[in-house]
């Protein structure tokens, strides 16, 4: 590009820049966060903040959200309830989000026994 063609490209820009400034920036809803530049994840058809909320069965659903498994309880955002069969009594064990149910038993997880 020539040193006119450089010229014209960053006027141009300085004009929609200007043109946008003019006609005033979109409004946010009252108590919303500045979320340009915040990455954001899709949990069905909504948008979320990940270091607020996760997606729990296309629910957004807050950090701080818990579940009952058998007679414990588990944070649904970072675990997950897995049916544990020790015969003759049903039990549950929480693991880790993301590691399957079917892996081995680590000292991580939670056993809890059936709700009678």
């Amino acid at each position: 590009m020539t040193p006119g063609c450089h010229i014209l490209a960053l006027s141009m820009a300085l004009c929609i820049i200007s043109l946008f400034c003019a006609l005033g920036a979109p409004v946010s809803p009252t108590g919303a966060h500045l979320m340009l530049c915040q990455a954001h994840s899709r949990c069905g058809g909504k948008l979320y903040d990940p270091q607020q909320h996760c997606c729990y069965d296309d629910a957004v659903v807050p950090l701080s959200r818990t579940r009952k498994c058998g007679n414990c309880t588990f944070r649904v955002c970072f675990e997950q309830c897995c049916p544990w069969s020790l015969r003759p009594q049903e039990t549950f064990v929480v693991k880790v989000r993301g590691q399957g149910c079917s892996l081995a038993r680590t000292l991580d997880d939670m056993v809890c026994s059936s709700v009678s």
